[in-house]
């Protein structure tokens, strides 16, 4: 028994091929949405690429660009097969190649679901990539002078004040590290060479932080030196005090700003996955109904349409013993092949 078996007459088939050449449209403006948001994605990773440790984050904005322009080339072929339903001259020469292309909407349709879950699941990833990126650039924030890292301060100076972070996990880690260029620190002096012989990396490490920290809404000048000293500013405890540094990490900021984004297009590809599920319904109705015609040579004769020939199980079951006979088939001439080697041996 045919599965969601519906009865056509000529009115109900033109309907139906115009309701899905309108969906077939209306995909391939989903297909333009979704390859504009992937580059969107795209740019917006390339912007602070210096702030993430690989390129492999650029997989899922590739894929979804990709993803948007095959939408947009199958449901132009989808349409234009819609179209020439309404004339059964034209499509006759359609008849051949309608199935294959409904197997390759349904390959198409499991590739968007996919790319829908990796847009979910793309913030896992990042917490990774930018936890490493984001060490590397705080640790080469001091080289001004070295070429292919000069730039590496204003870019990290730029996310720090645009997303209202500091630091990788959070303030504390400008501590760990040396961000001042030994260009800037006086050698000569006692306290800076007691400060570097007193570190085990001799590095010049200081209880402060860049400039970027800096949280302009606050009252007080702001206090990016000797953050955690309250002796050295005047009515000042870091202990109870609200700091007017930014105190959350650039890593927490980032990952929840990409996270949101990528949680935004991952909605959109879903609603482009139930979209394109129901052109792929309406194109099986519109060849169904028209295979079945009482009278082939009478157009507005009475035909039949459903998504399948038989039922769910019984198409799993059909399915499933083609695969096994055509598994049988491989070994039979693969023994086959063995024997007549062995005979001309």
């Amino acid at each position: 028994m045919a599965l969601l078996k519906v009865k056509f007459d000529l009115k109900k088939r033109v309907k139906l091929a115009q309701m899905v050449w309108l969906m077939c449209w209306l995909s391939i403006m989903a297909g333009v949405l979704v390859f504009s948001l992937g580059l969107f994605y795209k740019i917006e990773l390339h912007k602070r690429s210096e702030l993430m440790d690989n390129n492999e984050s650029h997989f899922v904005p590739n894929l979804l660009i990709g993803v948007g322009l095959a939408a947009c080339g199958i449901n132009a072929f989808g349409g234009k097969i819609c179209y020439d339903s309404l004339d059964s001259s034209k499509f006759t020469k359609w008849k051949a190649v309608l199935k294959p292309f409904l197997f390759c909407c349904l390959l198409f349709n499991a590739l968007l679901f996919f790319t829908a879950l990796l847009c979910f699941t793309m913030r896992i990833p990042l917490q990774f990539i930018l936890a490493e990126g984001l060490k590397n650039s705080m640790k080469y924030y001091k080289d001004t002078d070295v070429p292919g890292r000069c730039y590496m301060k204003r870019t990290v100076d730029l996310m720090q004040m645009e997303f209202h972070c500091c630091g990788n996990k959070n303030y504390k880690d400008w501590f760990e590290i040396q961000w001042i260029s030994n260009r800037y620190l006086d050698f000569s002096s006692k306290k800076v060479k007691d400060r570097i012989n007193s570190n085990v990396d001799g590095q010049y490490l200081v209880n402060g932080v860049p400039f970027s920290c800096c949280n302009p809404s606050s009252p007080r000048p702001c206090i990016h030196y000797q953050v955690t000293n309250s002796s050295a500013h005047y009515s000042y405890d870091h202990h109870t005090e609200e700091l007017n540094i930014w105190k959350h990490g650039c890593r927490e900021a980032l990952v929840s700003y990409y996270g949101g984004l990528m949680n935004t297009i991952g909605v959109v590809v879903l609603l482009v996955t139930v979209l394109q599920v129901g052109v792929m319904v309406g194109l099986q109705y519109v060849n169904t109904s028209l295979s079945t015609l009482v009278n082939p040579e009478d157009p507005e004769s009475e035909s039949e349409g459903w998504i399948l020939e038989k039922t769910v199980k019984e198409t799993f079951t059909d399915v499933i013993t083609k695969m096994k006979a055509m598994g049988k088939g491989n070994r039979v001439e693969v023994g086959t092949e063995k024997q007549a080697v062995a005979t001309l041996s």
